[in-house]
Formats: structure tokens, sequence, C-alpha cells
């Protein structure tokens, strides 16, 4: 395998195996409506051969950032269909990062009465809110007819971005946030269905990806996790406990046939991660950077060596929309400046510079 070749992950071709990561941007305003910087940024970055877009929100009380897009009303809908037809015009694909914050959030950021998570047990640390700095609230447990509430938005999200003309979705169970928080024994200490023991755990996450694949189905649909990751307080320390409870996961996905499974972990080639794929038995995404550049040699070696089928690549497709073409060519890279990664403007967003002629 070579990482410039085609590969197809599920019902998506993708013309080389270089995918951006999801990134969080922060451009889409209070309505959440991507606008058209949000279709230019996109647009821009269509020479990769996959673009997962930004965690995008599939309910009101879901959002974990200002300036964070959604999927819910007719104008966010609207606003990434623009991006989609623009990214297709260039002949690019892009699947939409569906992403419930949970708890990795605050009122005054979604503008609800409560935030909701797995258990009642805040994050320590504070949240960036349009107010400034302030404390993670204690957030409201999901009641057990609750959780058929939030499958459900992660559904109609779904159908909305691919009704919207996006290529697939990918459900976001990594980073902390919550189908995460639902798999971390640090953050899901419930009784009922969807906690108790590992394979509950996962059996609420397995629920959410199969009622997804099944409205817009499977080949359309791929998860991302990072075990071991701990992001927001979602520790995972005992092994045995993220070997029983990722077995199970992907136990219960396997039989799906979804599009592909992204991984975000350090050590892309130990043998968490790839027994995890082989029990998954599709297409495996693999992404080493958290807050690290994935560099192209790293990418290269990681297809050719077969540890995975593609390299998702964050802060390098942030700095150089032309990234597959520089790497290609053994071209130099532009240098991402982290100042601008959250700001609100076209620096650092639109204006990275494309290869001269």
């Amino acid at each position: 395998m070579d990482l410039f070749s085609p590969v197809r992950l599920g019902d998506i071709e993708l013309g080389n195996r270089v995918v951006m990561a999801p990134l969080t941007r922060m451009r889409s305003g209070a309505d959440g409506v991507p606008g058209d910087l949000v279709v230019e940024h996109y647009r821009q970055r269509a020479g990769l051969g996959l673009i997962i877009t930004e965690g995008t929100y599939p309910s009101a009380e879901s959002r974990s950032y200002p300036g964070q897009p959604g999927i819910v009303t007719p104008e966010q809908t609207a606003g990434w269909r623009r991006v989609a037809d623009a990214v297709h015009a260039a002949g690019g694909r892009i699947v939409m990062q569906l992403m419930n914050g949970g708890r990795v959030s605050h009122t005054a950021i979604t503008g609800t009465e409560r935030i909701v998570a797995p258990s009642a047990i805040a994050i320590v640390g504070e949240a960036r809110t349009p107010e400034g700095a302030l404390p993670y609230p204690v957030p409201h447990a999901l009641t057990t007819p609750e959780l058929d509430t939030v499958r459900d938005e992660f559904v109609q999200a779904a159908r909305n971005a691919i009704d919207a003309g996006l290529d697939g979705v990918e459900l976001h169970a990594a980073n902390g946030y919550l189908l995460h928080q639902f798999l971390s024994p640090a953050s899901n200490q419930r009784d009922d269905r969807a906690g108790g023991s590992p394979e509950a755990r996962a059996s609420y996450v397995a629920e959410v990806v199969t009622a997804v694949a099944d409205e817009v189905g499977a080949a359309r649909v791929g998860i991302r996790i990072s075990p071991m990751n701990g992001a927001g307080d979602t520790a995972e320390t005992d092994e045995a406990d993220v070997r029983a409870t990722y077995d199970a996961l992907l136990d219960a996905l396997a039989p799906l046939g979804l599009a592909y499974l992204s991984v975000l972990h350090a050590e892309p080639t130990s043998a968490l991660v790839q027994d995890l794929r082989q029990r998954f038995g599709g297409k495996l995404v693999i992404n080493s950077g958290f807050g690290t550049v994935t560099t192209r040699e790293e990418a290269i070696a990681l297809v050719e060596d077969a540890h995975a089928d593609a390299v998702a690549v964050g802060r390098l497709a942030i700095a150089n929309p032309d990234l597959v073409e520089r790497w290609a060519g053994e071209h130099e890279e532009n240098t991402p400046n982290p100042a601008t990664f959250y700001a609100s403007g076209a620096e650092g967003y639109t204006d990275y510079p494309r290869l001269a002629g």
C-alpha cells in the first residue's frame, strides 16, 4: 500500500490515504451556522483523501464550544450543504463528525438549563465560555429514558448531514466527549443498561452507532475512539478494563460493516491498537498525534507497513491546504500557528499559502 494511492472506506472512495482529522476551529458564530469562511476553509483542503469535519453538535445542550457548528436547524443544515457542494466541486470527499460534548461544556455556552453526562460528575477545570473561564458545572445524569432521546438526536443529525450532501458521518467516541464518557469508568458510574460493567458501558455507544447505521447506511458511518487517552477526566488506567470495554464495543460493531474505525493513540503500532483493528475487521484510520505533529515519514510508514489503511493528520492539514501535493512532491511545509487555532477570523484559517505555480 502507498499513502498516495486510492482506498475505499465503505461507500466512500478516497483518491489518497491522507485524511484531515476533525479539528475544532470555532468559526461558525453564535448561531452555529457554517458561513462563507467555513465553506472556503474546507474547499481549500479538498485535495486530502477525506475531510472529517470539526465536531458538530446534534442538539443545543450538546454544544461544547462558542463558535462550534451544529447540524440541528434548517439554517445549519443549509450551511453544511454549501460546504459539501464546495468540497465536491473541488473533487474532494467530506464526512461530518457528530459530537455530543456531554459534560465538556457549560450552560453559558449551550444556552440551555443543563448539560448532560452519564453520571453527575463534573470535570475538574474551567470551560471557555462567552462570559470568560468558568468552572465546569456538575452535569445532569441522563435518566434511562433520556438515553433514547440522546440516541435519536444522533440519528436525526446523521440524517441531516446526509441530506445536506455529506459523504458520511463519524461518531465521536473519543477525547472525553459524551460517548467516551460512557466508555470510561471514571465518568460512567451508572447501574442501568448503560453502566456497571465494561460490556454495559460499551453497549450504549454500540446502540447509538447501530441506530445511526440503520438510518443512513453502515457503509457511510465511521467511529472515532481514543482508548487510554484520558482527556476530559476520562481516565482509563486499568488495561484489563480497557481491553474488556473496547473489545465489547468492537465485537458489537464488527457485524455492522461500518466504513471505518478511527483510532487516536500515541502508539499506533501497539498491540492494543492492532488487536482492536483485527477485532473490528474493517478499514482503520490511525491518528497518532494529540497535541503533536504527524510527520510525512510517519504517515508513509504506517501505510506502507500495513499498520493502517489511512492516516488522519491535524496540525499540518491546518497549515497546508495542499498537504498531499506537498508531501507527494517532498516540498517544504507551512508551520501551523497555534495562536490562531481557536480564533474567529480568516487569519490562520483560510490564509495559509499554497505552493507557488
